[in-house]
C-alpha cells in the first residue's frame, strides 16, 4: 500500500526529497559538495550563523550542558528559559511569554488548551498545516473561512453557537507571503466576542517596531491579539517556539497544554543563543532595513521582467507556476546555474498552484539578487516561466 502512494506521488510530481546541506544557512549553501546561491532559507535576518548568536550558545553549553534533561514542569526550565521568556514577551509588547519546543507543538498545544467540543474555532483556508493540525486535534466545532476574506469570516461568526469562538490566522502566510488583514481580524472578533490568535512565524523580528511582530505592525495590542504565537527558526535562527498574552493565558499553557506538559525543554544553550539573536534586532537594526531594500528592489525589477509575481510585500516572494512538473523543471533548470530556489507543490498548495517559493534574507547582497532575476530572466525568455500574475 505505501508502496503504491509513493510511486503515485513520484508519477504526479509530488514527491519530495531533502536536500543534505554541509555549510551553515548562509546565502552560499553547500550541497553534496556544491556551493550553490539559495534563495531557500526562513533565516531572514541572517542570524543562523551570527558570531554572537553561536557564542552564546557556546556559553550555554558551558555553562548547563547540552541537554535540559527533563519538562519545563520536572526541572527542566533554567534561567535561561526564563530570561528568554521575559525578553519575548518585552519584544513583543506582552505580559508574558512560555516557550514551546516547536512551532507545530506551540500551535496544536494553544489550541487544543483553549478549546474543547462546546467551543468553535475559525480558520483561514491558507493557514499552516500545525494550525489547521491543532484546530481538528481540539475537538471543537471547525470551520475554514476564504483566505483573507472577512466578510466571510463575520458570516461565519454570526451563525455559531458556540460556548467560546476563536479566530485563528497566519499574519504573514508562509507559501503566499501575504499580510493577514489583521486589524479588520481584531475588529471582527471584537464585534463576535472571539479570541483572536495569530501565528507570527514569518513576521517576527521582520515586521513591527523593533522586529517586534505582525501584532505592532499592524497596531494591535494584547487585548485586540490576545493569543501571539511566534518561532524561534526563522528571523531569529535558532529553534523553539512561545506564545505570549496575558498572565492568565500564559498559566493556562503550563497547567493544560499537554504539548507544553510533557516533552523535554530545549536546551537551555538554546534558549541563550534565541536571547542573543533578541538582543541583536536592536543592536544591528540595519538588517531589517536592508531587507526591506531588497525586497522592494526584487519586486521592482521582476515587475519589469513581467514575472508571475504573487502579491507579497514580504521576504517570501513566490512566483506562481501552476503545474507541479513545470514548477521543478524551473527550479532544477535554476539549481543547473547554480541558484536553489524551492519548488513549492500539492498538497503544500492547492492543485494547480505550485510555485517557485524565493525567500531574501539579510544576508544576501544586491548583486545576489540581481544574479537571481538574471537567471529567471533567462529562462522566461527560454519559455520556461509566464508573465506577471
Amino acid at each position: 500500500m505505501l508502496q503504491a502512494r509513493l510511486l503515485a506521488r513520484q508519477e504526479q510530481a509530488l514527491y519530495r526529497q531533502r536536500l543534505t546541506t554541509q555549510s551553515p544557512q548562509q546565502p552560499l549553501l553547500r550541497v553534496a559538495g556544491t556551493e550553490y546561491l539559495s534563495f531557500t532559507s526562513n533565516d531572514y535576518l541572517g542570524l543562523a550563523n551570527h558570531p554572537r548568536v553561536k557564542e552564546a550558545m557556546h556559553q550555554g553549553v558551558n555553562q548547563y550542558g547540552v541537554g535540559s534533561g527533563a519538562s519545563h514542569l520536572v526541572c527542566g526550565h533554567s534561567a535561561a528559559h526564563e530570561a528568554l521568556e521575559d525578553a519575548l514577551a518585552k519584544l513583543t509588547g506582552r505580559s508574558k511569554a512560555v516557550l514551546f519546543s516547536s512551532g507545530y507543538m506551540a500551535n496544536t498545544g494553544i489550541i487544543s488548551a483553549l478549546l474543547d467540543k462546546a467551543d468553535g474555532v475559525f480558520e483561514d483556508r491558507l493557514n499552516h498545516a500545525s494550525l489547521l493540525d491543532g484546530g481538528l486535534l481540539s475537538g471543537a466545532r471547525f470551520q475554514r473561512y476564504q483566505h483573507n476574506d472577512v466578510a466571510d469570516l463575520q458570516r461565519r461568526l454570526a451563525r455559531s453557537d458556540a460556548r467560546h469562538k476563536m479566530v485563528v490566522t497566519d499574519s504573514v502566510f508562509s507559501m503566499d507571503g501575504d499580510l493577514a488583514p489583521l486589524a479588520d481580524l481584531a475588529a471582527s472578533c471584537e464585534q463576535a466576542d472571539a479570541w483572536l490568535m495569530l501565528d507570527d512565524a514569518h513576521g517576527l523580528g521582520v515586521l513591527g517596531p523593533g522586529g517586534g511582530g505582525a501584532a505592532l505592525h499592524c497596531g494591535l495590542d494584547q487585548q485586540q491579539a490576545p493569543i501571539y504565537m511566534g518561532t524561534l527558526g526563522k528571523a531569529l535562527g535558532v529553534y523553539g517556539a512561545f506564545v505570549a498574552g496575558s498572565e492568565t493565558l500564559t498559566d493556562a499553557m503550563v497547567q493544560f497544554a499537554r504539548s507544553y506538559i510533557y516533552t523535554t525543554a530545549v536546551p537551555p544553550a538554546v534558549a541563550m543563543a534565541a536571547n542573543a539573536a533578541v538582543e541583536l534586532l536592536a543592536d544591528e537594526a540595519w538588517r531589517q532595513a536592508h531587507l526591506q531594500q531588497l525586497i522592494a528592489y526584487f519586486r521592482t525589477h521582476a515587475q519589469i521582467l513581467k514575472l508571475p509575481l504573487m502579491a507579497s510585500q514580504t521576504a517570501i516572494q513566490p512566483l506562481m507556476i501552476g503545474e507541479a512538473d513545470k514548477a521543478m523543471q524551473i527550479s532544477q533548470a535554476l539549481k543547473d546555474k547554480g541558484i536553489l530556489v524551492t519548488a513549492i507543490r500539492p498538497p503544500t498548495v492547492p492543485a494547480h498552484s505550485a510555485r517557485l517559493r524565493i525567500t531574501l534574507t539579510a544576508g544576501h547582497s544586491q548583486t545576489q539578487v540581481q544574479q537571481l532575476l538574471d537567471a529567471l530572466a533567462t529562462l522566461q525568455h527560454q519559455g520556461l516561466l509566464g508573465e506577471l500574475g
